[in-house]
């Protein structure tokens, strides 16, 4: 398959999913487990995101490094109930910090 054909193969799927979305009755839309489900994805998407950039190296092998502890000090620092700019930076200097002592 060409790149262009992916590219019109993914354009058409993302407007059929579109157009399916419209046709949807609002009675499923509004239940309260249809808005529990909607209100955690975006924090479950982006959980499974940073955990496979966190543990994920070169050509898709599983490595531990130094973003794993960042991730790690994160976690706890959010266990601890620590604002989040705190806690970004916990991750942020812990990552410097073993790169800098040579943990890639």
């Amino acid at each position: 398959m060409s790149p262009w054909s992916a590219v019109l193969v993914g354009s058409a799927v993302a407007f059929a999913l579109k157009l399916a979305g419209h046709l949807v009755p609002r009675a499923l839309l509004e239940g309260a487990r249809t808005r529990r489900v909607t209100a955690a994805l975006p924090v479950a998407l982006l959980a499974a995101l940073v955990a496979t950039q966190a543990v994920t190296g070169a050509g898709g092998s599983p490595v531990l490094d130094a973003r794993a502890a960042a991730v790690a000090v994160a976690a706890v620092a959010l266990l601890l109930r620590a604002p989040f700019l705190l806690v970004v930076v916990a991750g942020a200097a812990t990552a410097a910090g073993l790169r800098a002592l040579g943990w890639q």
